[in-house]
């Protein structure tokens, strides 16, 4: 079949669909759902007419009709959504500022009596998965305040709407079909899906993808269930984290101090030096101290604000040594400043 621009194919299935059997129209289908992504914007075509593309290839993948009638009738693009995918700003914060707004007193208090009442389910996570309390508990008050705030949109509905936008659509696309997956697994219903205006779901904020590779059914009950069961989203985030390379032996990093014409080159994901190394060089504890020069351990310099030019804490700002741990943290989210949140807050539930 030639290449049309996906509006015109999409029409024109709907007419082949039409004539019924004196066609064969699955040809079509499957062109639709493979034709070139520029027809995904939401300004060449019909939100329904490309739909029809999509009930095509969820039947491929074995969706249940039952699923694609339940979550993909009745849907409608949400304008809001893309409002707010167009609106993303660079970042502007200084990670001070940052981290007063992610890891504010009030959380570490919560974040501490959260510890304390889930004591005995964290303490069996790090048995099984071997990662710490603290770092499960810091993940999940700063994705959505210990559960509070888990998103309120539509997750096939969020999908939907930024895989027929364009912008990134086969990133989503996919996303949608792996939705769809979980829905029809029977983890969740589609009104009961909700997440995130970029469809991150639960109170770990997994994409559908980090769902299906790595969310656990912790309490047997033959469903997984990040909304509303404590124990499926703390597991699955603890499973995550383990697949993830997580090291127990190993915390994430510390703030340093870097000594006077410090070469900056050397703060880069390549150049991991021990921390004798490191000591040698003049870098420092925060407080001025040395380091702790246990053997074996390497790690790098990470300068979260280097990219700046000028403000209030200078060119380079505040330093930190990190370990394998923190690029386990990255894996969750690409962010320097939500890495080095994750690791104070961590820290500062410790410390009671």
């Amino acid at each position: 079949m030639p290449n049309f621009p996906r509006p015109i194919l999409a029409l024109t299935i709907i007419l082949l669909a039409a004539l019924g059997p004196f066609v064969d129209i699955q040809a079509a289908l499957a062109q639709a759902a493979d034709a070139p992504e520029i027809g995904d914007k939401s300004d060449q075509g019909n939100f329904e007419a490309w739909l029809v593309g999509v009930r095509a290839q969820a039947r491929e993948k074995g969706i249940s009709e039952a699923t694609i009638k339940a979550a993909l009738s009745d849907l409608q693009p949400i304008p809001r959504i893309i409002e707010l995918d167009r609106k993303q700003p660079e970042f502007t914060l200084t990670l001070t500022q940052y981290l007063n707004r992610v890891v504010p007193a009030s959380r570490v208090k919560k974040g501490r009596q959260k510890l304390a009442e889930n004591r005995e389910l964290l303490t069996a996570l790090e048995a099984k998965y071997g990662v710490p309390g603290r770092y499960i508990v810091a993940f999940w008050g700063i994705e959505t305040d210990f559960g509070r705030v888990s998103g309120g949109y539509s997750v096939v509905a969020a999908l939907a709407t930024l895989a027929h936008d364009g912008r990134r659509s086969a990133y989503f696309r996919k996303e949608l079909m792996n939705a769809l997956k979980i829905i029809d697994d029977g983890h969740i219903t589609a009104d009961k899906m909700s997440g995130s205006w970029a469809g991150a779901m639960g109170q770990t904020q997994f994409m559908p993808s980090s769902f299906l590779s790595h969310a656990t059914d912790y309490n047997g009950d033959n469903r997984i269930d990040i909304w509303n069961t404590r124990a499926d989203a703390l597991a699955s985030g603890a499973n995550y984290l383990k697949k993830a390379g997580w090291n127990p032996d190993l915390t994430w990093g510390r703030e340093v101090r870097l000594p006077e014409g410090f070469d900056t080159t050397l703060a880069s994901k390549t150049n991991r030096l021990t921390l004798a190394q490191w000591h040698a060089l003049g870098v420092m504890r925060v407080d001025g101290s040395a380091l702790p020069l246990r053997d074996g351990i390497k790690g790098r310099i990470v300068l979260p604000e280097s990219k700046k030019k000028g403000g209030p804490e200078g060119k380079t700002g505040r330093a930190f040594l990190v370990y394998d741990n923190f690029d386990v943290i990255l894996d969750w989210n690409r962010s320097n400043f939500f890495a080095i949140a994750v690791g104070q807050l961590a820290d500062q539930i410790k410390t009671q």
